[in-house]
């Protein structure tokens, strides 16, 4: 693919990435869109976060619900009909120094590497959530384990489900989760918290949320292949001491620790936050002419799939104007 200079490459297969790709084929840009995900990571894959989610409810057009992994099929295959080329792999360097811009690929699949150019770019690569690192949270992604109260959490309707975080994202999760659960147990590793004030004494005035100060969780445990209960490690000043919380049935690990933008490989070439989420203007345009951004790759706030695709239709609309007024 060296060779061929294509009009619209999209870096990204999630809602952001696959609906760039529906606006661009149908405005008949011929995009290709570079697939990303790592195979070899069950916690990254092709199609963003929505692979990692069982059942969604909050996407328009499905009263039923549907399944994320099905729902990103979905997308992918409204854009294919109109024309998109997927290339498998994740875009591992970028020379955004002059056009054409230069991507290189990486599939870790075959463990073969491509090139593709593109007169015009859509950065797609979203953001990966952080994880504990404790082997069992891979096998029980959306099966107990999960890092989205927004997309899950009437999932647990009166049950009790723990949230892990000491920001503000995990008291929001924390006061969002008591409109289901009967409880929610904060854990957090320290006896203070990043979280702002405002954010801290919501969640300390909310009867529903009880605390595990100066916690870790060390392992989890699972009833045949739901969770059960959580074996937590003392920090700080109660370091040495070993607890059991249980869980199940059928709780809830709320896991709200950050996320890490995928953007690395554009440091240096595009003007980044502090955090590595990238700046965008108000429409999708980043510093770099020609480059644009849409989803969870430049929105911190958010982070939902229907914002995700809204920014992608943008991009695209942007990235077909851009080249109309270029002559492409």
């Amino acid at each position: 693919m060296t060779d061929t200079v294509h009009k619209v490459v999209i870096l990204g297969s999630g809602p952001a990435g696959l609906t760039a790709a529906i606006y661009a084929a149908r405005a008949n840009l011929a995009p290709v869109c570079v697939e990303g995900g790592d195979v070899a990571s069950k916690t990254d894959l092709p199609g963003g976060q929505l692979m990692l989610t069982t059942e969604v409810e909050n996407f328009p057009g499905f009263p039923e619900g549907i399944m994320g992994p099905e729902l990103m099929e979905r997308f992918r295959k409204q854009a294919e009909r109109f024309g998109t080329k997927f290339v498998p792999g994740r875009a591992v360097k970028a020379d955004l120094s002059k056009r054409p811009f230069t991507i290189d690929i990486h599939d870790t699949m075959q463990d073969t590497r491509a090139t593709v150019r593109g007169h015009a770019i859509i950065i797609a690569t979203g953001a990966s959530a952080k994880y504990l690192n404790i082997p069992a949270e891979k096998p029980l992604l959306g099966k107990g384990v999960t890092t989205c109260a927004t997309c899950d959490g009437a999932f647990f309707k009166n049950k009790h489900v723990v949230v892990v975080g000491g920001g503000d994202s995990a008291m929001e999760e924390a006061n969002f989760l008591t409109r289901y659960a009967t409880q929610v147990t904060v854990v957090h590793r320290r006896d203070s918290f990043r979280a702002s004030k405002i954010m801290l004494e919501r969640a300390q005035k909310n009867p529903k949320i009880k605390w595990k100060m100066n916690r870790a969780v060390a392992d989890i445990v699972a009833d045949k292949r739901y969770l059960k209960e959580l074996k937590l490690e003392g920090t700080g000043p109660d370091e040495g001491k070993k607890e059991t919380l249980a869980v199940g049935p059928d709780g809830g690990l709320f896991i709200a620790i950050g996320h890490d933008p995928n953007s690395q490989i554009f440091k240096g070439q595009l003007a980044l936050h502090e955090s590595g989420y990238m700046k965008i203007d108000h429409h999708s345009r980043t510093s770099v002419e020609g480059v644009f951004a849409a989803g969870d790759i430049h929105d911190s706030h958010y982070r939902q799939a229907i914002t995700a695709s809204g920014a992608g239709c943008k991009a695209a609309i942007d990235a077909e104007r851009w080249l109309e007024a270029q002559g492409l």
